[in-house]
């Protein structure tokens, strides 16, 4: 027992294996599967989707802005266009300024909300564009989209 025990070497060796044996952890989903796509995301298209669907019959809307915002904000003193702060609003219509074009914003989290499904958000969000479109061109809903209020 003269000889003393070797010192244990201090680095580390590689590791190709997680310590079960079963090999690195992959995604969990590959990036086509809509599994990967996040809600925020999801919300974004089916605005596009609608608005896409609304440009075929009204080409005008293809110099309006459509944006999605999780949820309105407050009004700026004298705003004619803010949120009163009293009912929740889905969206909301914004009139060009300057170099700024027609902008329609639809509020994601108020409609979130209110739909329960996938398919109960699809057609509140397309409601709520065929809405604000209507204000932009001062048509009547129903006008914009024959399909309005249907279902």
């Amino acid at each position: 027992m003269t000889r003393p025990v070797p010192p244990h070497q201090s680095e580390p060796r590689p590791r190709r294996r997680d310590r079960h044996g079963r090999g690195m952890r992959g995604p969990l989903a590959p990036p086509q599967v809509p599994l990967s796509v996040s809600r925020a995301e999801s919300f974004q298209d089916l605005v596009q989707d609608s608005a896409e669907r609304l440009e075929r019959r009204w080409p005008q809307l293809s110099a309006v802005d459509f944006a999605v915002l999780e949820v309105p904000g407050p009004a700026a003193p004298g705003d004619p266009d803010g949120w009163d702060g009293e009912s929740v609003p889905l969206g909301r219509f914004l009139a060009a300024r300057g170099d700024t074009p027609d902008r329609i914003v639809i509020y994601r989290r108020p409609v979130e909300i209110r739909a329960k499904t996938r398919d109960e958000r699809a057609l509140l969000v397309h409601e709520v564009v065929v809405e604000q479109v209507a204000e932009l061109l001062g048509l009547a809903p129903e006008l914009v989209d024959p399909r309005y209020g249907q279902d």
